[in-house]
């Protein structure tokens, strides 16, 4: 081991030098300098591999980082990369307000704790800086209106007060804890546009920016350079507080780009190309970097549209490396000319820039995309990598309606027409939202919106009345620069009004649709759509009573919303109408690529950007008027319907059980595959007769006045409660079924999953969930984790599962295990009434052994089948050891007072 001056930075390898930013001399830990020392072969590396080894690097201090760890990824070897773990420490962390909440509840929770345990709450602080942006929590209630925004806003404010108020304790409470308030934006345009620095100055040493984010979608910081993705809120609160994420080496798969996009393609087509190629190739847990001389063909923000969509193609990442577009980006955003000079100079210090001439990386696998293959699409009507053709829609919608359920179909019986006494049909689409940080950040399909709004209210289009539209920018210059290109007042004309700045209908905040649209649906029993510009369309997340869920371009949900339905042939049936009684098709009014270039290079202008974000942490006047409480304690208000103490902590002591085999399982449900966490963690509406709503009407809410599941992700009570809930979830020990709702073993008595977990938490039954493959996929959801380990789940048996997921479940104490391949709980004969033993469980687990799993049967026999547990890293056998990661650092920052 080197030893160092306390007082000087680590200088492991001899790496520490100087360099000059522009403005003054700076440190950098040279990556160049390992392999001139004889470690590693640093010049073919993937980019985003680089930015991992220079963090290894600099925060190789012989204890936490070990001078072997860096050695092992400045050898990495992409055709077989080790497997063994990487520690990273990243720069910052950021948040949104439904997963962050329950992030800052639980930080508050383990200052409690602390003080309980005589130790010293301070401790518990963020030790890096952290970003929380609120962005989930204003719905669509009123759309179609030029006070849309207004009151919107206004109803976010009433319903969310007590957690405002909560945030804006943590904002004085916690060092290194920033909130950008509501109205302002969504957290993943914000650091694209603004939080985001690419490069670092920290007491005068340069570094890569790098983060992770409480949404999964944080991948989107990708398109900028910066490594980044999605966690839970567990491990970011672990990152908070100063704790490395423990990965095993990465795969790195490159996407190499050629050519050029064709006349009338976005960027929203292309990345549903992506998507759906990357699905196919299969990258769950790897690293994907694109590469190729089509890089400098595609703007920022259509990288970052890409870069956004990283859960939906399955990946950790997928990263653009930096170069002059990422440079030009910065300029356009606001960014200051020193800032600008320190990530040019820096990067093509330490060999993170790429240009033209540079030699491509050496990677684990490629896959290539002509960009001049790419044609008009959609995604739907389940997934987001199930890619529909523009041309083909109609056939595809038809052919979904009459296609069994578990072909992602709807298993109607034929196709006879639509009940001819409702005013709507089959394919009706009900909403049409432009929304999401995934395209509202990117002017081009932005402008694009407007002016196709432009020409359609120039020939007399407007949508049918029974299309909820709505507009909800990712950031205030969206507003600044369509007012700028003169189509914001178009896209009002049809009914798109901004209804607030935040993802609304993309996570389910789409609000209540019109009573008579949403009776002819059910009346009708109608698969209704949806049409948004958003990330996911998985069932249930849009809006409970749109079945048929569409991913397509800002300028396509205006095309739909204008139709009225998907069952339409959009490539040769006319639109609509003109003024004129002429039909009206599609290509009459989609603008051309340099209409659009044109709109972009007038509109959208760097002093936006700089006005916009000048005042970002404290330019609401209704946020800024919270009263705040003080105090390094939260005061617990046992009557709060929005904040509790969370359970995890309050009986913990310092000693550590030993793990012992679980015995005596009993299944709570059984799955089949993609299982989501929007399926597992409550999310949406709140039914008034869930157990959810039940408490709450307990407490004295009115219905009115539930708000929703993510806002209410303070409260276990609520959480609990709502776990399992979504009413799209089919659990397979109720064949057909689709609801929330289990048996309960042995008495055979059908009721809700919380109240069957309820009743066996009372009879000292603990649970296990038995699922297909994918279980977990889609957003970062700590809930999804925490609701199961609260219902009393100890174990998750799948045969497969999402990165982020399985990582939650051990962070919450949770054993995922994994089936053999060609294994099920189908091809095993489990129902779900039998009693199982995790029977080679001990005080010494490995990562990925092999242990025997016993089931017994109701007669009395027994089937025995080995699974693979899922803890993947030494590290994580500690946070399962210590009953969860938070549990983990907090006995660690105690017993180190």
């Amino acid at each position: 081991m080197t030893n160092h001056p306390t007082n000087q930075p680590p200088n492991f390898f001899g790496a520490l030098d100087t360099f000059d930013t522009g403005s003054g001399r700076a440190q950098l830990y040279r990556l160049s300098h390992l392999e001139k020392s004889g470690v590693g072969h640093i010049d073919r590396l993937p980019f985003s591999i680089k930015v991992l080894l220079e963090s290894v690097l600099r925060n190789c201090d012989g204890y936490v980082v070990t001078e072997d760890d860096v050695r092992a990824l400045a050898n990495y070897n992409a055709q077989s990369p080790a497997p063994v773990e990487v520690p990273f420490k990243v720069a910052r962390v950021v948040m949104q307000d439904f997963t962050g909440v329950p992030a800052v509840v639980d930080l508050a929770a383990m200052r409690s704790a602390a003080k309980r345990l005589g130790g010293d709450p301070k401790k518990i602080n963020p030790l890096i800086p952290v970003d929380l942006v609120i962005d989930h929590s204003v719905q669509v209630d009123v759309f179609g209106s030029g006070d849309a925004l207004r009151l919107n806003a206004d109803i976010e404010f009433e319903r969310n007060r007590e957690r405002y108020e909560f945030l804006r304790w943590g904002q004085q409470a916690f060092n290194n804890f920033r909130v950008v308030p509501p109205a302002t934006g969504i957290v993943h345009q914000v650091n694209l546009e603004y939080l985001a620095k690419v490069v670092l100055l920290r007491d005068g040493v340069a570094l890569p920016d790098t983060l992770v984010g409480t949404d999964s979608h944080t991948t989107m910081i990708n398109g900028l350079g910066v490594v980044g993705w999605g966690v839970g809120g567990i491990e970011a609160e672990a990152a908070m507080l100063g704790q490395p994420l423990y990965m095993l080496t990465p795969q790195a798969i490159g996407f190499g780009l050629r050519g050029q996009l064709r006349e009338g393609v976005t960027a929203t087509d292309l990345t549903l190309t992506v998507v759906q190629m990357l699905r196919q190739k299969g990258v769950v847990d790897k690293f994907v970097e694109f590469y190729g001389p089509g890089l400098s063909q595609i703007s920022l923000a259509d990288r970052a549209t890409i870069a956004n969509m990283a859960p939906e193609y399955g990946a950790t990442m997928g990263f653009f490396p930096i170069d002059a577009e990422t440079l030009d980006y910065l300029r356009r955003t606001g960014r200051t000319d020193a800032e600008v000079a320190l990530v040019e100079r820096y990067a093509k210090e330490q060999g993170l820039f790429r240009a033209d001439t540079t030699p491509d990386p050496e990677f684990t696998g490629t896959l290539e995309l002509d960009l001049g293959t790419v044609e008009p699409s959609l995604a739907g009507p389940k997934r987001p990598q199930d890619r529909v053709p523009l041309s083909e829609m109609k056939l595809a919608f038809r052919k979904a309606l009459t296609a069994p359920v578990k072909e992602r179909g709807f298993g109607l019986p034929n196709l006879q027409p639509s009940p001819s006494n409702l005013p709507i049909g089959h394919g009706a689409v009900v909403i049409a939202a432009i929304t999401s940080c995934t395209n509202t950040s990117n002017p081009s399909v932005m402008l694009g919106a407007g002016l196709l709004a432009k020409k359609a209210v120039e020939r007399g289009l407007t949508p049918p009345q029974h299309v909820k539209t709505s507009l909800a920018p990712g950031s205030k210059v969206v507003t600044d620069y369509l007012k700028e290109a003169g189509v914001l007042p178009y896209l009002e004309q049809i009914g798109f009004n901004i209804v607030g700045y935040g993802c609304t209908t993309c996570i389910g905040n789409s609000g209540p649709l019109p009573q008579a649209v949403a009776q002819a649906i059910t009346e009708g029993n109608l698969v209704a759509a949806a049409v948004l510009s958003g990330n996911r369309n998985f069932e249930g997340r849009i809006h409970p009573l749109t079945k048929a869920n569409y991913l397509a371009s800002p300028p396509l949900v205006v095309a739909y919303a204008l139709a009225g339905t998907v069952d339409i042939d959009l490539a040769h049936e006319p639109i609509g109408m003109g003024q004129d009684g002429q039909p009206v098709y599609l290509k009459d009014i989609w603008p051309t690529q340099k209409e659009i270039g044109d709109a972009v290079a007038s509109a959208v202008k760097s002093e936006m950007f700089t006005r916009e974000y000048a005042d970002v942490f404290d330019g609401n006047p209704t946020w800024n008027a919270i009263p705040v409480a003080g105090g390094e304690l939260y005061e617990w208000n046992e009557a709060s319907t929005y904040i509790q103490e969370p359970p995890y902590f309050v009986d913990l002591t310092l000693d550590v059980e030993l793990i012992q085999p679980i015995t005596g399982l009993r299944v709570l449900a059984i799955f089949g595959d993609s299982v989501t966490t929007d399926h597992i963690s409550p999310a949406g509406d709140i039914p008034e007769k869930s157990p959810a709503g039940q408490y709450l009407i307990s407490k004295g809410v009115q219905k009115k006045d539930f708000n929703s599941y993510g806002a209410r992700r303070g409260n276990d009570r609520v959480m609990t409660r709502g776990t399992f809930a979504n009413i799209r979830i089919k659990n397979l020990m109720l064949p057909g079924v689709e609801s929330g709702e289990t048996i309960h073993v042995p008495s055979g008595a059908r009721m809700s999953i919380y109240d069957a977990a309820m009743a066996y938490q009372a009879e000292g039954t603990p649970l296990v969930v038995l699922a297909g493959k994918e279980y977990g996929t889609g957003s970062s959801r700590d809930w999804a984790a925490k609701g199961p380990f609260l219902q009393g789940v100890r174990v998750v048996i799948a045969e497969s599962f999402e990165r982020i997921h399985r990582s939650n479940l051990v962070g919450m104490g949770v054993l995922p295990l994994q089936f053999k391949d060609g294994q099920s709980a189908e091809s095993l004969g489990l129902t779900g009434r039998e009693v199982f033993d995790i029977a080679g469980l001990d005080d010494n687990p490995k990562p990925r052994q092999a242990v025997t799993v016993k089931a017994k049967r109701e007669d009395g026999s027994t089937i025995e089948f080995e699974t693979t547990v899922r803890i993947d890293t030494p590290i994580e056998v500690e946070y399962y050891r210590n009953g969860g990661i938070l549990h983990t650092v907090l006995r660690k920052l105690i017993r180190e007072a």
